[in-house]
């Protein structure tokens, strides 16, 4: 007599899926070296073997999880002249949910992991840092790329922390403010005064 259940075909694309959400969930939760498989495997419902199975390692799944996340690359979606107004809109107006948080999120319960730090900085760098720096050409386009990823995270961060309401005068001018650094990053235009001479 052959078993029926044996028979049925998995749905390897919803396994995946759900293993994937569950350990989503986890990093988000917890730092990189405290999350376990098997209990990613308990919170998807399935057995621990199968995290091998359609990821690999620990790693593996953890730069699935990074690639699951809003990269950010659709920024630079659009003319560039319009750059710094259309990212510091963003930042400032629209809070950052679901996927593209729970990325954020797992980006900083990372920083106290060496693994996990060096395993983001090869997913963001692959995902937008290097894409950035090539949308931005120049000699110092990486130097460019740098501060304005360092301005867009710090202040999606200090938004998230201080509860910041943009829907004020303040939240006008601090958009046009960033914008205006954003978009001199991306025209190549000189920020720095040289020294006046005595």
């Amino acid at each position: 007599m052959v078993c029926v259940a044996a028979l049925r075909p998995r749905n390897a694309a919803a396994t995946r899926e759900a293993i994937l959400a569950a350990a989503r969930e986890r990093f988000c939760r917890q730092s990189y070296d405290d999350v376990g498989l098997r209990q990613v495997a308990n919170d998807a419902g399935v057995d621990a073997a199968l995290i091998s199975r359609y990821f690999g390692s620990k790693e593996d799944l953890f730069l699935a999880v990074l690639g699951s996340c809003e990269a950010g690359a659709d920024l630079f979606d659009g003319p560039r002249e319009s750059f710094g107004r259309r990212v510091a809109d963003r930042v400032v107006f629209h809070r950052k949910e679901g996927a593209a948080l729970q990325g954020m999120q797992i980006m900083l319960r990372s920083i106290g992991s060496a693994r996990a730090i060096e395993l983001v900085r090869v997913s963001s760098n692959q995902r937008f840092f290097d894409p950035f720096v090539a949308w931005l050409g120049g000699a110092d386009g990486e130097v460019r790329a740098q501060l304005a990823t360092s301005l867009v995270m710090g202040m999606t961060v200090s938004r998230e922390l201080s509860g910041f309401d943009p829907c004020t005068r303040t939240g006008e001018a601090m958009r046009d403010r960033l914008a205006a650094m954003l978009q001199a990053l991306v025209d190549d235009v000189e920020t720095t005064q040289a020294p006046v001479q005595a």
